[in-house]
């Protein structure tokens, strides 16, 4: 009778993780094939459906990317105010995770899931503020486009030929409560796009030329489609464990393919892969490895990973999965995937082989009442290739001379056992004595292996027949009923015999798994530890170079992705290494790929990327290549990557945080110095102003305007450091509706005494409407602006002011007509200054200042070069609604 009762442990998994579950707050996902579908429209509905059921709904952060129709789905919605986030000299606005905390909603909408926070944030993706924001109990809802996928990136570079830089772990989606698929056919999606709807004009163009031809978002869609498939099909999976559900559910169709250790199962995978193409199926590919199949040599587990290999090739997903019997081991791992249907090949048995074992169709097909079995004729029988050498990795036994040993000690057991038989007759049946021999079967058995306990099986009918069966020293026998004694005997002895091996060598299978998984364990524990990517590869070189025995090196990317040798080795080509390190496919020695290579390289697959490569020189190549030498190196390979994704991190992080602390640093010491140099340079330009009479002689008074001029230029460099501390501080502006003709007269006539050898003209639109910006602060702007082209161009060259409206946004240009800017410097960075012979002097903070002031703004600011020379910076302002002037 079958014990349907559940597993009490499996039973406090689920409760525990059920406590877990409702302490979360619930993720749900608007997912879409690409920018446009609809997902964020989607969500602020949803967002708003909920508002209307009494549900504390906040908007944490939401890109409407100038979509009327979505930011219409913002009113009424309580919004948070976004933080503002200082990033080289920029003020750039993020999601505030601290206030979505203290304000505690029940459900917060967070757009953009994969996007990169700003260097300095609490976290660095916003999938970890989403993270923190569940672990609080807040609802999340979010967006996130197929091509932010981890494992998908490479895919939809393939496609698109566009490397996208923001992914997050594929978990975060599988692990998400609820997943909303936000469809739109292509034709509908580039009827939007040319209708301004999803990027204004000009971007719409391009991305119609690039990102958006039809046949990617055909291929895009059907990503996300297959993508929302297989997380709704994994989801059924674990509903119906939970549940404790045995029975297949065809929901949807999945193959499972049994293939065995012996020639001719590539015919069977290409006839299996066939007919799951046919059926629209997903294809799995399995062989499992029980005890029987183990004692096959190692010629003919070669045939299994060839077999295998062709299995990948061909798109199916394999496995490899150890059980004592073959029906049970995969009709459990058929339920546990929900396979509708398995192929196997047709057994070749003949009719007296199969009286005593079926074929594995019929068992399958008699235990499978819920699976489909399909029977394929192939080009193989049960019988197994011709192959003496045995698995060495837990044979013993099966050298020659390990086996004459055994001879020689069922021969010698035997014969001991005989002459303590004769003296014990006087006082004991001779019947009696046959437990003996049985016991002399039973050690030979346990240690020689089976065909010495065979050998001692016969020897003891032997000399138990013509010892001490009369008529003595003869095998005849007198009296027939010791036939039946000797068939018994016999029968006993070879069973235990049989069965001891079988348990001895199922002993060593736990014993050499047992050592598999501790050698993974104590390579993890130690990884675990390590604190540097040299401490990783020298941990992993002493371990796999003595569990493999091999010689291994890794090969670890710097910078510039090139990959390097953790040392030097005759036999390394670094050519492959990076091959295989840019196509994460794995090259040399066995493989398809420069297969005479002596080497074997493993790409170190991470969640995030690809981390190095592993390269092993086997001292046996036939050991690496076994089949669970493979699934261990693999596994070895995998938690190596892990350990290297995770230092990187680390740095990453430390890196943030020295950054961090060295702006703060910095900034403090530069609002410190410019306060305590203010005074004194205020004092000097009056004292020199008052030096600068008619009644003093000449030369003093060229020596008074000098020292006047010098002291307002050091003026002038203190002010730009006070204004860089106060912008970097968070300082916000106070915006108010300015024309813009009264800001640039202002600002020309501050830098008037900078401008007085070049040509300033003015040309400013008369319907240009009123700009809401802080009058002191673009001031500033336009002064260093003004001040830049004054001293990077000879005197006489002509600077021009211009504006004009673009769109929703003014463009405002300083531009001249002198030598240009040059190349391959950060303009706007801090301390940087342009590589002129012109001597002029500056600390290299102008145009970093008008940077941070036009971002703060909510502008943008860009320097290019004229042609046939000069260069022009160009910034811009939103245009807003002024106010209505009265007459």
């Amino acid at each position: 009778m079958t014990d349907t009762r559940p597993d009490p442990d499996s039973l406090l998994d689920k409760i525990k993780r059920e406590d877990e579950q409702a302490a979360r707050g619930r993720l749900k996902i608007f997912f879409g094939a690409c920018a446009g579908v609809g997902k964020t429209f989607a969500m602020l509905a949803a967002g708003r459906v909920q508002q209307q059921q009494g549900v504390d709904v906040l908007v944490g952060v939401v890109e409407t990317h100038g979509r009327s129709e979505t930011a219409a789905q913002l009113v009424g919605l309580d919004v948070l105010p976004l933080a503002k986030m200082v990033y080289r000299g920029q003020i750039l606005p993020e999601f505030d995770l601290d206030a979505a905390l203290a304000a505690k909603p029940a459900l917060i909408l967070i757009d953009e899931l994969a996007h990169s926070n700003v260097a300095g944030s609490r976290h660095p993706k916003r999938w970890q503020d989403v993270e923190e924001l569940l672990a609080a109990g807040i609802d999340v809802y979010t967006s996130l486009n197929v091509q932010h996928l981890e494992r998908l990136n490479d895919v939809v570079g393939q496609i698109t030929g566009i490397v996208v830089r923001e992914t997050l772990p594929d978990q975060v989606f599988d692990a998400a409560d609820e997943v909303t698929l936000v469809d739109l056919p292509p034709d509908e999606l580039l009827l939007r796009l040319a209708e301004g709807k999803v990027y204004r004009a000009e971007q719409a163009t391009r991305a119609s030329q690039n990102f958006f031809r039809k046949g990617n978002l055909l291929a895009l869609r059907e990503l996300a489609l297959r993508r929302t498939a297989d997380r709704v099909d994994a989801q059924m999976r674990a509903y119906r464990a939970d549940q404790s559900i045995v029975p297949v559910w065809q929901a949807h169709e999945r193959l499972l393919i049994s293939v065995g250790p012996y020639s001719g199962g590539e015919k069977l995978i290409r006839n299996a892969c066939r007919l799951a193409a046919s059926l629209h199926a997903d294809c799995l590919v399995v062989y499992v490895e029980t005890p029987e199949l183990l004692r096959q040599g190692e010629a003919t587990r070669k045939q299994v990973l060839k077999t295998l290999k062709l299995a990948q090739d061909l798109g199916a997903e394999t496995s490899v999965l150890a059980g004592v019997d073959l029906v049970d081991t995969l009709l459990a791992f058929a339920r546990s995937r929900n396979v509708s249907k398995m192929v196997v090949g047709k057994s070749q048995r003949n009719h007296w082989s199969r009286l005593w074992r079926r074929p594995l169709s019929e068992q399958l097909i008699d235990k499978a009442s819920d699976v489909d079995v399909y029977v394929v004729a192939h080009d193989v029988s049960d019988a197994p290739s011709s192959d003496t050498k045995p698995n060495s990795l837990l044979f013993d036994e099966a050298t020659p001379k390990r086996q004459l040993h055994g001879y020689f000690a069922a021969l010698g057991g035997a014969a001991l056992i005989t002459v303590l038989s004769a003296g014990l007759l006087q006082f004991f049946d001779p019947a009696n004595v046959v437990m003996l021999y049985l016991l002399v079967v039973v050690l030979v058995s346990v240690r020689y292996g089976r065909g010495a306990g065979i050998a001692a099986s016969l020897m003891s009918v032997a000399a138990f027949d013509f010892f001490f069966v009369a008529p003595h020293m003869s095998f005849t026998v007198s009296d027939t009923q010791y036939l039946l004694t000797f068939a018994v005997m016999l029968s006993v002895a070879l069973t235990i015999s049989h069965l001891t091996s079988r348990l001895r060598f199922e002993a060593n299978v736990a014993t050499y798994r047992e050592r598999r998984t501790r050698a993974l364990y104590e390579l993890g524990r130690e990884l675990s530890g390590a604190l540097t990517a040299t401490q990783i590869v020298e941990m992993s070189v002493r371990h796999l170079d003595g569990l493999f025995q091999s010689q291994t090196l890794l090969f670890i990317p710097d910078s510039e992705e090139k990959v390097r040798a953790s040392h030097e080795h005759v036999s390394a080509d670094l050519g492959i290494a990076q091959w295989v390190y840019d196509y994460q496919q794995p090259a040399g020695l066995g493989t398809h790929t420069l297969p005479a290579a002596p080497l074997l390289y493993i790409p170190l697959k991470a969640p995030m990327r690809t981390r190095g490569v592993l390269a092993v020189l086997p001292s046996d190549s036939q050991h690496v290549f076994l089949p669970e030498q493979q699934r261990l190196l693999e596994s070895a390979a995998s938690q190596i990557a892990l350990a290297l994704e995770r230092v990187h991190y680390v740095e990453v992080a430390q890196d943030a945080i020295v950054v961090m602390e060295s702006e703060r640093l910095r900034n403090g010491v530069l609002s410190a110095v410019s306060h305590d140099l203010r005074t004194p340079l205020t004092t000097l330009v009056g004292l020199a102003s008052l030096l600068d009479k008619d009644e003093l002689p000449s030369e003093f008074r060229l020596i008074s305007q000098s020292l006047q001029k010098e002291a307002m230029r050091m003026n002038h460099m203190v002010s730009n450091l006070l204004d860089m501390a106060r912008l970097q501080s968070g300082v916000k502006p106070n915006k108010e509706w300015q024309f813009l003709e009264e800001s640039v007269g202002s600002a020309v006539r501050v830098a008037g005494a900078s401008l007085t050898a070049h040509c300033i003209k003015v040309d400013l639109p008369a319907d240009l409407p009123m700009l809401e910006y802080d009058a002191v602060l673009m001031e500033r702007v336009l002064v260093n602006l003004l001040e830049n082209a004054a001293k990077y161009t000879p005197a006489g060259s002509s600077v021009t002011i211009s504006a004009k409206k673009d769109g929703a946004m003014a463009r405002i240009a300083i531009s001249d007509n002198g030598p240009g800017l040059p190349e391959g410097t950060r303009l706007f960075d801090k301390f940087t200054r342009g590589t002129t012979e012109s001597g002029a002097p500056g600390v290299g903070l102008g145009l970093a200042i008008c940077r941070s002031i036009i971002y703060a703004h909510g502008g943008q600011i860009s320097a290019r070069n004229l042609d046939p020379h000069g260069a022009e910076f160009e910034f811009t302002l939103p245009l807003g609604t002024p106010p209505v002037l009265e007459n």
